[in-house]
């Protein structure tokens, strides 16, 4: 059996770009995808904070140390530059991986910088 367990969060990230005529996806800095394990064309979740969309869709990379977060596509349309959002991203483990499982969070500040960035807790 395969359990879907959270892998990567960027917890703050803020809006800094916004372009509908694009073929989709959210661009996001380098260094933060890199800072909690998220690949290139990885499916992630957003969730809005501002207004409470979610959607599905898939990161891909954007220069390094830019601090840019750029909603591309039709995500344009569910969110506004400024905005704060919490970028997920899961794995599919085994039973006896999920018991040593930990997460990559990073929290962010007003400028998409690394507040902090911790390997989470897994409390069973």
């Amino acid at each position: 059996m395969l359990i879907t367990m959270l892998k990567s969060k960027l917890h703050h990230a803020r809006v800094t770009e916004s372009e509908l005529e694009y073929n989709g996806s959210l661009t996001i800095d380098r260094d933060l995808m890199d800072g909690v394990r998220l690949n290139p064309y990885e499916k992630i979740l957003v969730a809005n904070m501002a207004n409470g969309e979610r959607f599905e869709t898939y990161a891909i990379p954007g220069p390094r140390g830019s601090g840019v977060i750029c909603l591309n596509g039709a995500t344009a349309h569910k969110g506004t530059v400024g905005d704060r959002l919490i970028v997920f991203a899961f794995a599919q483990l085994s039973e006896e991986e999920v018991a040593s499982h930990k997460p990559r969070v990073t929290v962010l500040d007003q400028n998409n910088r690394p507040v902090t960035t911790a390997v989470a807790p897994m409390e069973i």
